[in-house]
């Protein structure tokens, strides 16, 4: 077992009868918390086993309840640091289990790796509460990870090999798993911006629910060019507004080398924007991989959503340098793009905050799935915007994946069919 760096705390917020009564997993610096928070949802426990997450935790929500590793704990004992008397006393679940292992920059060994199991565990936990509701927040690598798991179980028995083997299978996986639990489901992959977060950052949002109708797809409150009579997106411009005593920011910096080469590039410019003999500079061997290479190098661009905020700004191939100033975005300019509190407390050095808040679940996006939860709760309808597009890429709404996996089962069968002629 993990030996904790804090002990777990039993939760003293409360049951609240005529609240969504919420437990929180894998929390991080509690970003998709504070946007349910916004919207009326009663956090109850929060379970994070990183020591920096956990101090910010404590920092932040004292009277949360606490407890590590998911693995180490069973249903009973959720409970009880719940500060609940049953099970029937959840409504929501939520959680963003680990993305590295389904992340198109990793190995994608999905089910197989370790941070793959914790997902697992978090299928049985809302398997066994069975909650009104649950929320899995992943990467968009999901969407395409082949399923690869070491237990075999009874819903992968009812799976065609043909799709077994098809891109896709994971998620396949776990919504028929989920499916056979009981639970009515939609999804999709939903970009940030479009729900007033200033950060271009996509996400797949799978919501779960006991009821016989589906919670809709989220409402956006904002589109790119003011479709739907919508705001636009909010730009870096807009977030950083706000932000005062700009010197006393926290902070990394560039080598001297890499800013004398920042020296040549403007807001929205990026490496390819460099003479052919700096560019070579500045990317080394990485010039000639193949590739579209576009987080090197990049001065970000007043007049749009920040690029997704990763774990750390200045790393060669993700690099979020200010728009003027030769410098990586602070943990303050990450705060706002993310749309955390400007009070809100980070434990740890710079490097920790940094990936706290570059893991989190932006605020607005975090607000979205609550209200979208609340509309189902109260009946409220959403159908304006069932058609509006919420990814650039084919194939991410719950109809349209699942049909194009099961298309390939049909046609299977259709060519076994011919073949017995």
């Amino acid at each position: 077992m993990i030996k904790e760096i804090i002990e777990d705390k039993i939760s003293q917020v409360g049951y609240k009868k005529n609240e969504l009564n919420t437990i929180s997993f894998f929390s991080g610096a509690l970003g998709l918390d504070i946007g349910l928070e916004k919207e009326g949802f009663n956090i109850l426990l929060a379970c994070e086993f990183d020591k920096a997450c956990r101090n910010t935790i404590v920092l932040n929500k004292p009277n949360l309840g606490l407890i590590g590793d998911i693995r180490n704990y069973s249903v009973a004992e959720i409970i009880k640091y719940s500060g609940l008397k049953n099970k029937e006393e959840v409504d929501v679940i939520v959680g963003g289990p680990p993305c590295q292992a389904f992340s198109t920059a990793g190995k994608r060994l999905g089910f197989a790796d370790s941070r793959g199991n914790v997902f697992l565990k978090y299928l049985e936990i809302i398997e066994e509460i069975s909650p009104k509701y649950f929320v899995i927040e992943n990467v968009r690598g999901l969407m395409s990870s082949i399923l690869q798991i070491d237990e075999k179980d009874s819903i992968i028995g009812q799976i065609p090999d043909c799709i077994l083997n098809e891109k896709g299978s994971s998620l396949y996986y776990v919504i028929k798993r989920l499916e056979s639990a009981g639970y009515n489901i939609n999804f999709d992959l939903y970009n940030s911006a479009n729900f007033g977060t200033p950060q271009i950052r996509e996400r797949v949002v799978i919501i779960g629910t006991k009821d016989l109708k589906k919670v809709n797809r989220l409402t956006p409150t904002h589109s790119e060019n003011g479709e739907y009579d919508l705001p636009k997106w909010r730009t870096l411009k807009d977030a950083f507004k706000n932000l005062k005593n700009i010197d006393s920011h926290e902070s990394i910096t560039y080598s001297e080398k890499r800013a004398k080469l920042y020296e040549n590039l403007k807001s929205g410019q990026n490496w390819k924007d460099l003479p052919i003999n700096l560019q070579m500079e500045a990317l080394g061997k990485a010039f000639f991989l193949g590739g579209g290479k576009t987080g090197f190098m990049r001065r970000l661009n007043w007049n749009r959503p920040s690029p997704t905020v990763v774990t750390n700004p200045a790393m060669p191939a993700t690099d979020l340098c200010h728009p003027t100033e030769i410098r990586p975005l602070s943990v303050e300019e990450y705060k706002v793009i993310q749309e955390f509190p400007i009070d809100w407390k980070l434990a740890g050095n710079t490097t920790d905050k940094y990936k706290q808040i570059g893991n989190a679940v932006p605020v607005g996006l975090g607000k979205a799935i609550g209200r979208e939860i609340k509309n189902h709760l109260n009946k409220l309808s959403t159908e304006k915007y069932s058609s509006f597009k919420h990814s650039r890429y084919l194939n991410t709404n719950y109809d349209e994946f699942i049909k194009k996996l099961e298309k390939l089962n049909v046609l299977e069968n259709a060519y076994s069919l011919f073949d017995k002629f």
